[in-house]
């Protein structure tokens, strides 16, 4: 059946197109395995446009990511595996699924009965794959995302501390250990066990540790760039200058960048 024409099925047509015998060889040997860093490198350009807060530049990224995703339907298509339809329905069927108090009968009193009752409806379909809120998270998430999600569903499973208290103490105590190691062996698990528990802290202040943390690594690298480009206009080499100038620059860059 013919695509009703649409923008979205324009773009399913195009890279079919691209697919197609005489298209673009590029995109004709390419595979599920091959386009995975694609994916993965869209996924944290679109992160960064969020983060930019431009929404030319969001809109961007966001068909970025999207044409990987007609791409691989495309591929699955072409194996008689799924379709692009197959796709949309599934997630379709999925949010209708996963929102009863939406489409349903279901009530839900807050954002926080909403994902109690997520989980509980996730473990449900997921009955007899999973045995336990820490399994399932793909072992190539972030290890600070990694580290949230884990702490998100044991926490929602009932093993939490009672307030943010508990988490700062532990983090001081973990820091505690950590000067009082003795070992490369050991200042590795120690330093380890301290990330763990600043994203611990991070999730009772409200914040995702991975947001926060590639903020932080913007932030410094823009600082950083200005002190450089501030030693520049003075006819000095950054690289040279003694501690304390540069510390002098960052204190002037703040006043630029921000």
């Amino acid at each position: 059946m013919e695509n009703p024409s649409t923008p979205f099925y324009n773009l399913v047509d195009i890279v079919a197109r691209l697919r197609s015998p005489g298209g673009c060889p590029w995109d004709r040997e390419q595979t599920h395995e091959s386009l995975k860093r694609n994916l993965l490198e869209e996924s944290y350009e679109a992160l960064e446009a969020i983060d930019s807060g431009d929404p030319a530049k969001i809109a961007e990224e966001m068909g970025d990511i999207l044409v990987q995703t007609v791409f691989h339907a495309q591929m699955a298509s072409e194996a008689g595996n799924f379709t692009i339809d197959d796709v949309v329905a599934g997630i379709s069927d999925k949010l209708v699924r996963r929102h009863p108090h939406v489409f349903g009968d279901v009530q839900a009193a807050d954002a926080r009965e909403v994902e109690l009752n997520w989980d509980t409806l996730k473990e449900q379909e997921t009955k007899g794959k999973r045995k336990s809120p820490v399994e399932g998270i793909p072992k190539d998430t972030p290890a600070l995302a990694y580290a949230q999600l884990m702490q998100d569903r044991v926490g929602r499973a009932g093993f939490e501390w009672d307030d943010i208290s508990g988490a700062l103490d532990k983090l001081a105590e973990e820091i505690g250990e950590l000067k009082n190691t003795k070992n490369d062996e050991e200042r590795a698990e120690e330093y380890g066990d301290v990330l763990f528990m600043v994203v611990s802290v991070a999730r009772w202040l409200g914040l995702q540790a991975e947001d926060c943390l590639r903020r932080s690594n913007l932030k410094f690298q823009k600082r950083y760039m200005s002190m450089e480009e501030i030693a520049s206009e003075r006819g000095l080499a950054f690289s040279s200058l003694p501690l304390n100038e540069k510390q002098t620059l960052w204190e002037e860059s703040k006043g630029r960048v921000g």
